[in-house]
């Protein structure tokens, strides 16, 4: 395997379709996609600094790299593809990507990154951006930090563990989501969702998890969270109390009380949902 050492690369294309390379301390300025359609490429504390990098390329390991602002776009088309202690300031990353491991990266703008990509595994990742993770399929997330709204919208097959979600519109038309072990907080959790569970997770959100269908909640706390479950199907088991609750299509809800029990008969069939207050009589509202 050819090694390369302490280069400065610009212009159009340098490294275009290389395979079997070892890239060290190496600078890729400006110049657009200096990697594509390479493979079997292994970079140590290198830099891409400017549009397009890692472009159809496959079998690539990168370690202590850095993408920096206008390093747009950088990874698409890209299978089999391993990011350890990273740091990617460029948005718009990792779109149609077979195969992507990210172990301790950081984005500190992560608009419109992880788009349409399967096969994903995310460990200790802090990222800062809307529309994060769009349409993905067959992720396995761990000790995920995020601030950014609308993300994970339209993803398949998904268990996350160990986080914090700070976003609005979270798990949008998703379908066979699991979380564990986690704290979100954001307006309309999960609407238009098909099997999510949520386990010993602590949620606050406006109008959340609603029109869902299939939710489970085990051991979940619901702090200032207002006007939930509309329309959907769950079994629901909450630790505390739920400030209220509008319109389930059925199931059940148990919670040690429920400060607002809104059941309109002309929107639903309120005999379809069990409820139980284990601490405090429900104030129902019809």
């Amino acid at each position: 395997m050819k090694t390369i050492k302490q280069a400065f690369y610009t212009g159009e294309r340098p490294l275009f379709g290389e395979c079997g390379l070892t890239i060290q301390d190496t600078i890729f300025g400006e110049g657009e996609s200096p990697l594509k359609e390479s493979s079997d490429i292994k970079l140590y504390n290198s830099m891409f600094k400017w549009k397009y990098p890692l472009w159809y390329a496959k079998n690539i390991y990168a370690k202590d790299c850095t993408w920096f602002e206008m390093a747009r776009a950088g990874v698409w088309y890209t299978n089999n593809i391993t990011l350890k202690d990273c740091q990617i300031e460029a948005p718009k990353n990792f779109r149609r990507c077979d195969g992507i491991t990210l172990r301790n990266v950081s984005f500190s703008d992560a608009a419109e990154t992880l788009w349409n990509c399967r096969n994903v595994q995310l460990e200790q990742v802090v990222a800062k951006g809307d529309y994060f993770a769009m349409n993905c399929a067959d992720l396995t997330i761990d000790n995920l930090t995020l601030y950014g709204n609308y993300s994970f919208d339209g993803v398949r097959n998904m268990e996350i563990r160990n986080s914090k979600l700070l976003s609005k519109d979270a798990f949008w038309n998703s379908e066979n989501v699991t979380v564990c072990d986690s704290f979100i907080s954001g307006e309309y959790l999960g609407w238009n969702a098909k099997n999510l569970t949520l386990i010993n997770c602590t949620v606050e959100s406006l109008q959340g998890m609603c029109y869902i269908d299939n939710l489970v909640m085990k051991n979940c706390k619901l702090i200032n969270t207002t006007l939930a479950f509309e329309y959907s199907t769950l079994e629901a088991d909450i630790t505390g109390n739920i400030d209220s609750v509008l319109n389930p299509s059925g199931g059940s809800i148990s919670a040690d009380s429920i400060g607002e029990l809104i059941l309109e008969k002309d929107k639903i069939n309120p005999a379809k949902t069990k409820i139980i207050c284990r601490s405090n009589p429900c104030k129902e509202v019809c």
